[in-house]
């Protein structure tokens, strides 16, 4: 037996989902071409570097807006989940070129470390202030969905972490036009390297185990297990599986033992919604056993 959500989403619900993508690609591009010119006038690396990472957040929003429109085409005989795990696929890219673009700006902040070169500060605390303001404003649209969508919690913590960068920034401006440090540009930009990694490594990490069929990090697999234990008539519970179908919606599959048999839909039917109700698996398979003999498990060595 499974159950999951059926029917198409209405044209007003897409296009509150679709909006946060649309103002966050249309802001930062318009934003990047600001700051890049202010970085090559002034010679500011913490401008360039600054813009180099707001288009490689550009690319990353472009590529979780495209995956949420792949996601929404309807599964056919041959994809039976439809397209949905492109969300998957487009957070883990997206996370991949977020490293390239951290370790190509660590690079040339230890370059001109070496060989600082004269900066105009006033244009780093305009651009950097300006920033600030374009990627908070930015980063509220996606505030909301970053508590269910991976894909939008990437942009929220990307952008984010943008605006937070972007103010020590302005700061790293103001101590360069009071105390004539140069070096302190580079120096901020090591700072964009190491606050972004931090603030990106949980998004990597959990964008990997989605990719590889992990059980999605809000779901602890053993309450499922034991939820599944206290249903009227169980015995045990094996071949539990629990995957991402995509960055907002889940699957199961389990093997209940059930002694005495007897259960009908109506028992098949109230656990699928009490599963969706309680751990957010919206596409459950069950298999109802009676336990007469040991059966093997399948492939897999441990399938408990």
């Amino acid at each position: 037996m499974h159950r999951h959500a059926h029917g198409t989403e209405s044209g007003e619900h897409a296009a509150l989902r679709h909006r946060p993508f649309a103002i966050g690609v249309t802001l930062n591009l318009l934003f990047v071409g600001v700051e890049a010119g202010a970085g090559l006038w002034s010679g500011s690396l913490a401008l360039l570097a600054d813009a180099a990472h707001n288009l490689g957040d550009v690319g990353s929003l472009l590529l979780a807006w495209g995956a949420t429109l792949i996601a929404s085409t309807r599964p056919t005989a041959r994809r039976t989940y439809g397209l949905r795990r492109a969300t998957i696929l487009a957070a883990l890219a997206s996370t991949v070129l977020l490293l390239i673009g951290l370790a190509a700006i660590a690079w040339e902040a230890v370059q001109r470390l070496r060989a600082p070169a004269p900066v105009e500060s006033l244009a780093v605390v305009i651009v950097a202030g300006l920033g600030v303001i374009v990627n908070g404003v930015t980063a509220l649209f996606f505030a909301r969905g970053s508590h269910h969508d991976l894909n939008q919690r990437g942009a929220f913590l990307h952008l984010a972490a943008d605006a937070g960068v972007s103010l020590a920034v302005v700061a790293g401006g103001i101590a360069i036009a009071i105390t004539g440090w140069t070096r302190l540009d580079p120096a901020l930009s090591l700072v964009v390297v190491v606050v972004v990694l931090a603030a990106s490594w949980t998004l990597a990490r959990e964008s990997w185990n989605l990719s590889v069929d992990a059980v999605p990090r809000a779901i602890d697999p053993a309450r499922v297990r034991d939820y599944l234990l206290t249903r009227p008539g169980v015995a045990d519970v094996h071949d539990l599986h629990i995957w991402g179908l995509s960055t907002t919606q889940c699957a199961l599959t389990a093997h209940l033992v059930i002694p005495g048999g007897g259960v009908g839909d109506d028992f098949l039917h109230r656990l699928a919604r009490e599963l969706e109700r309680h751990f957010g698996i919206g596409h459950a398979t069950i298999q109802i056993e009676r336990g007469d003999a040991e059966q093997p498990c399948g492939a897999l060595e441990d399938c408990r």
